[in-house]
């Protein structure tokens, strides 16, 4: 089995941010407590569930949320712990944790790196202190460039930062203003997402009070090309769709999700695929506190992926990836022809340029990047 990557779910913020849609709830002091003892025992028993003969291999942890800087440096040091007691975790593992920067106290960031954290992933979202408003934040332009500072102090050299484009009414020049601070801070990886707004979530209803509509498509695509382009020049060459990087400072973790890797995900709602198998854990804190507490099981919808699935997702993942994927090796893992099955479908993107092959790999270009979700679907 090749070396696993851990994810740990943290499902606790101290505010719900209004465009988020993940799994998490208001931080619970004790309830926290109940969690992180939880989160030791489930880490046991998915590791003696491997059936290996002894501690399955681990190269990377990351902790996502949530808000996982909610917690103190020391529960995260005893999730670190389980995690090297359960598995046999490579000494020098990729270790990651988010981190708001309302929640990035020198203090703590000094005791997260002595617990065991080697890189921090920081959800800046914007250095303009109406769009962070608008987003939700605790903290102001002020507080993010503290953070960063602070993580330096306390010793990280390997920091991810997180900005936002697309927000309702957001300009390029607006939008640039945030890149110029992020590429002038000098981080080893960015990660630049264009904003989703989902239907029935609080952001739209604020915007919908505001007045405010989404940016259009090519107000966007410009952002995107832009801050690409901006990214690059400054040495973070973009290896995904919306990540940059210093070299060899890509995430570790992350690219298990992208190139067909295996991950076990704990914590409520975390998802795990392992050897072609797929579950989820329950969402609810307290459900999964309470059935890891009585040796319940807490997988849900576990099932076997098909050969289908799987190269459908080896290539839709793969495909994220500026290096795309080699066809040949598809070939030999799932007996997949790309030619035979999908060829008329790609044809037209190749043509266009926005897909390019090489004859060895098939990629997206840039511009194919902006249509990925159109490009894909011929996947599915």
């Amino acid at each position: 089995m090749a070396a696993l990557g851990l994810y740990i779910h943290v499902p606790f913020c101290a505010r719900i941010c209004p465009y988020c849609n993940f799994n998490r709830g208001l931080f619970d002091a004790a309830l926290a407590d109940r969690y992180v003892a939880a989160v030791e025992r489930h880490l046991e028993r998915a590791a003696a569930d491997a059936g290996l003969d002894g501690p399955p291999a681990a190269d990377t942890i990351y902790f996502g949320g949530g808000t996982p800087s909610v917690l103190e440096p020391a529960a995260i040091a005893r999730l670190i712990g389980a995690c090297r007691q359960a598995f046999a975790v490579a000494p020098d593992a990729e270790i990651t944790m988010e981190v708001n920067p309302d929640t990035a106290a020198p203090g703590a960031l000094g005791g997260f790196r002595a617990a065991g954290v080697t890189r921090l992933s920081i959800g800046v979202q914007s250095v303009r202190d109406e769009e962070l408003r608008l987003l939700g934040r605790l903290h102001d332009a002020a507080g993010a460039s503290r953070a960063f500072a602070g993580a330096r102090a306390a010793g990280f050299d390997n920091i991810s930062l997180d900005l936002m484009m697309g927000l309702p009414g957001q300009t390029l020049a607006q939008w640039q203003e945030s890149v110029v601070w992020l590429i002038a801070a000098a981080p080893e990886h960015a990660s630049m997402y264009i904003l989703e707004v989902y239907p029935h979530g609080a952001l739209r209803a604020d915007m919908d009070r505001q007045g405010l509509a989404s940016i259009a498509d090519d107000d966007a695509a410009d952002m995107y090309e832009w801050a690409m382009g901006a990214a690059e020049r400054a040495g973070l060459a973009q290896y995904e769709i919306s990540n940059v990087a210093r070299p060899g400072f890509e995430s570790r973790h992350n690219l298990k999700y992208w190139t067909d890797g295996d991950w076990l995900g704990v914590g409520p709602g975390a998802h795990s695929t392992l050897g072609g198998v797929r579950w989820r854990t329950c969402d609810r804190t307290e459900d999964y506190v309470a059935a890891i507490g009585a040796g319940s099981d807490v997988k849900r919808d576990r099932r076997v992926l098909t050969t289908r699935e799987r190269w459908e997702e080896a290539l839709i993942t793969g495909l994220r990836l500026t290096r795309g994927v080699a066809v040949d090796d598809l070939r030999e893992k799932y007996g997949l022809d790309i030619w035979a099955r999908y060829g008329d479908h790609l044809q037209p993107y190749l043509a266009a340029g926005h897909l390019l092959f090489d004859g060895r790999r098939l990629r997206l270009s840039r511009q194919g990047m902006l249509l990925a979700n159109e490009v894909l679907a011929v996947f599915i």
